[in-house]
């Protein structure tokens, strides 16, 4: 099969993109910056969403396509008007470029993974989020205004099947999501963050890939339906329990906790949001149960000491 990735370069792209070449499918990234970093077996196509003429050629084939949009800005900034804008228009323009492309094909691609987050519930207390759960209407919420566009965006896509994947914090080493959740750990203020009830949903990036490719139908045996599909471990934990799996992942035996103001000060200075520690949300999904889908690493500590091995 022929797969292309919009916004392959992140964790996710080049994840997923490096397994899909080892089995043998042909790989085209569409990124910004060509040939800024080595990306073996794949092809890479420049690409500026406003101007669809040198790359939506690449939408088009004579055997099996499918498109795998993932791009758009990291989340990981501060919470400005600035940035809120920039995170949602990143997504829906990215999106809409590629809509508009494959309704120019003579026939539908084959299978559209569309990227989301379960960001899109905001902070939902001890309320268990599955596929099942009624999307949010209000887009007030920074995540939620963000997500509620990007996911509309795709849908007159020109496709046969379409697969929405909602990720939530995705686990893989030497990556910026697992570096700054080490941080505090490794400075001694490995504690509950905020009191610690808040729920952290999480996925090892071994087991997203996997998601990934059955939404594409290239993994035997797991149909994943139409829809929106949860990308979340089944255990997810409480951020007391997720300090202390930090703390002996980091090998530091203790943790000054961290309350929220000093978690709002910290946050300012390094440039990010906040919200992503003090609140959070229970996800998990029904869809992948259903499907017969057996995660690798179902337990927090078996995906950190898998990852930081």
């Amino acid at each position: 099969m022929k797969i292309v990735i919009a916004g392959g370069a992140g964790t996710l792209g080049t994840s997923l993109g490096a397994s899909l070449v080892a089995d043998g499918h042909e790989v085209v990234v569409l990124t910004r910056t060509p040939g800024r970093r080595p990306r073996p077996g794949m092809a890479e196509v420049g690409w500026d969403p406003a101007n669809a003429a040198p790359w939506a050629h690449v939408l088009e084939s004579d055997g099996p396509v499918a498109v795998v949009n993932l791009a758009g800005k990291l989340v990981d900034c501060r919470p400005t008007e600035a940035n809120i804008r920039e995170l949602r228009d990143s997504r829906v323009r990215a999106t809409e470029a590629l809509v508009a492309a494959s309704q120019r094909l003579s026939r539908p691609v084959d299978r559209w993974l569309q990227g989301s987050t379960s960001g899109l519930f905001d902070d939902t207390g001890d309320l268990r989020i599955t596929e099942q759960t009624p999307d949010p209407t209000d887009g007030l919420p920074q995540m939620t205004g963000v997500v509620l566009p990007w996911e509309a965006a795709a849908r007159g896509a020109n496709a046969a099947r379409r697969v929405t994947i909602r990720t939530s914090i995705a686990l893989d080493a030497h990556t910026p999501a697992l570096d700054r959740l080490l941080l505090p750990a490794r400075l001694g203020f490995g504690g509950p963050i905020a009191g610690g009830r808040q729920w952290f949903s999480w996925i090892h990036i071994d087991d997203w890939v996997r998601i990934a490719r059955a939404s594409l139908g290239l993994e035997p045996g797991i149909v994943i339906p139409d829809g929106p599909v949860i990308a979340a471990a089944p255990n997810p934990v409480r951020n007391a329990e997720l300090m202390r799996e930090l703390r002996r992942a980091a090998r530091v035996p203790f943790g000054l906790p961290t309350p929220a103001f000093l978690m709002r000060i910290a946050a300012f200075a390094l440039r990010t949001d906040p919200e992503l520690a003090i609140t959070g949300r229970h996800t998990t999904s029904t869809v992948l149960a259903e499907a017969g889908f057996e995660f690798r690493f179902p337990t927090l500590r078996a995906a950190l000491e898998d990852l930081l091995s």
